[in-house]
């Protein structure tokens, strides 16, 4: 069954995980929605805030929809910005972040393995 849904008007839900700051997730399309093989979440961090630094061992695709911030990635801090697109290999370091100084949110998408932990408060990015 197919269907549509918009980012903007998505129930955002608190990441509750350690060292997680000011990150809220909503699953757009997942397991819930018998997708075979892939979900896509969308991710908002505030200023101030930020995802977890973390791997996993499955790869992952980020299209960042609005804002400025931070990705780690090979070690090392990169800016993003809106409209930038992100591959994070399987078994790489990561992390988003905001700085606190900054007047708006950081909000992307990001599509993983729907067979992976791809609801509830998880984060992927």
């Amino acid at each position: 069954m197919a269907l549509i849904r918009n980012i903007h008007s998505a129930k955002m839900e608190e990441i509750t995980l350690p060292e997680v700051e000011g990150a809220t997730m909503a699953v757009m399309v997942g397991r819930e929605d018998r997708a075979p093989h892939f979900a896509l979440r969308s991710i908002e961090v505030t200023p101030g805030g930020n995802t977890p630094r973390h791997s996993h061992d499955y790869e992952h695709e980020v299209y960042v929809v609005s804002g400025n911030g931070e990705v780690l990635l090979d070690g090392e801090r990169h800016p993003i910005k809106g409209g930038d697109v992100i591959y994070v290999p399987a078994n790489e370091e990561h992390q988003f972040t905001v700085d606190g100084g900054s007047s708006e949110s950081l909000r992307f998408l990001c599509v993983v393995p729907v067979e992976q932990n791809c609801g509830g408060a998880v984060p992927g990015s």
